[in-house]
């Protein structure tokens, strides 16, 4: 089942304090913060990224793979109820993470 548009729209206003950004991927979607996929919703469900920062901000949340053959990630259903910390977890995974390689320019097509 893929991830409806809706759902993007619902998690994109309520954690509308973030400059969130999302991208549609094989019917479901990525959740970009400064240009890094700090989360994955699949099935309707939202999937963070299980930096330590993350794992700090929402200790105990349940796990999942987002997809067959995934890495297991921080799977966010309570938490929803409070956006803040959910925010909070956001912004630690982007901090977490590396910059974004520079993309290659692309080739002229002779």
């Amino acid at each position: 089942m893929a991830t409806r548009a809706e759902t993007i729209d619902h998690l994109l206003d309520l954690l509308s304090d973030l400059p969130l950004s999302s991208r549609k991927m094989f019917g479901e979607y990525a959740l970009y913060l400064e240009d890094k996929v700090v989360a994955l919703v699949c099935d309707d469900q939202l999937f963070l990224k299980p930096t330590a920062g993350a794992l700090a901000a929402l200790p105990g949340c349940a796990t999942g793979h987002p997809y067959p053959g995934a890495k297991q990630h921080l799977l966010v259903t309570d938490a929803l109820d409070d956006p803040d910390r959910v925010s909070r977890a956001l912004r630690a995974i982007a901090a977490d993470l590396p910059p974004p390689k520079p993309k290659r320019p692309k080739r002229p097509v002779s």
